[in-house]
């Protein structure tokens, strides 16, 4: 069952950072790209020391550096996919984002020499297409903001990669602290430095920041780093990638966008990715043990 408990935790994960594609787009609207982010990891970590305060005893060397990782590759790969929304469309931003899916598993046999399952690497591959069809439009043009995209991916796989390692051995919600700590204190020096800290504020900016801060931070990376207690990195990307599925059905819902039979054949298509990794016991595979 903690196997099952983890990938609900990771789905959780999912719909809320797709709900965020939505904060975030209404959200640059109030806010530039640094102050957004020092505001919403500043607030999410004030939060979360308040609500796991015995959880700051934990906090040793050893989670110290590995949540400060954490939290400069978290910056990192926010600051560079919000910059890249400023030049390409949401869409092709969230696309190229996904391409994670199938670095990941890349990440974990260059590092640490897990050999690629097969069914992992078709449901990473199933996802991928997925995702094309849920977000592509008919032209596919390279610009600075989709290069910032798939620098995004590749920022976002290290995320995901080393969130499960880490969590393995020092406590989730403790690396969590730092790794937030980390990303706030990062965002508010680059508010500081580019003279971007905020005067005037008006109060749908600060109910962005307050659901940004709560549900798409705290929530969804604290569900993050438990549920990759249970699950190992390129199924956690795979069941992550739903994000595009869930942000499609926000922006539906919330954005008033069309909903085609190409977007709903993309989120068919990613389901049956997460269901191919998650379920092949199920199908008779689970004696099929080769290797690719």
């Amino acid at each position: 069952m903690g196997k099952y408990k983890g990938e609900l935790l990771l789905v959780i994960t999912a719909l809320m950072w797709g709900s965020g594609f939505v904060g975030m787009a209404v959200g640059l609207e109030y806010w530039t790209v640094f102050q957004l982010m020092g505001l919403r990891f500043t607030l999410a970590t004030v939060l979360l020391c308040l609500i796991f305060h015995k959880k700051l005893r934990l906090i040793n060397k050893a989670v110290l550096w590995k949540g400060a990782v954490l939290g400069v590759i978290l910056f990192a790969a926010f600051a560079v996919q919000t910059y890249g929304l400023l030049y390409t469309t949401p869409a092709k931003n969230a696309f190229l984002t996904a391409i994670n899916v199938l670095i990941v598993p890349v990440l974990a046999y260059l590092i640490y020499k897990r050999r690629f399952d097969r069914y992992e690497v078709i449901a990473a591959i199933l996802a991928l297409v997925g995702i094309g069809f849920l977000s592509l439009t008919s032209s596919f043009t390279m610009n600075v903001g989709d290069i910032l995209s798939i620098l995004c991916a590749v920022l976002f796989a290290f995320d995901i990669f080393y969130t499960n390692v880490f969590v393995k051995k020092e406590d989730a919600l403790a690396l969590t602290i730092v790794q937030f700590m980390t990303a706030s204190v990062l965002g508010i020096i680059m508010m500081i430095i580019l003279g971007e800290v905020p005067t005037v504020v008006e109060p749908t900016g600060i109910y962005i920041i307050i659901y940004l801060a709560v549900f798409c931070t705290c929530v969804a990376y604290v569900c993050q780093n438990i549920g990759m207690q249970y699950a190992n990195p390129t199924k956690s990307a795979i069941i992550l990638s739903m994000e595009s599925l869930f942000g499609t059905l926000f922006s539906v819902w919330l954005l008033n966008e069309l909903l085609t039979g190409r977007m709903i054949f993309g989120c068919f298509l990613i389901l049956i990715a997460v269901l191919f990794a998650e379920l092949k016991p199920k199908f008779g595979l689970a004696h099929m043990k080769q290797k690719i």
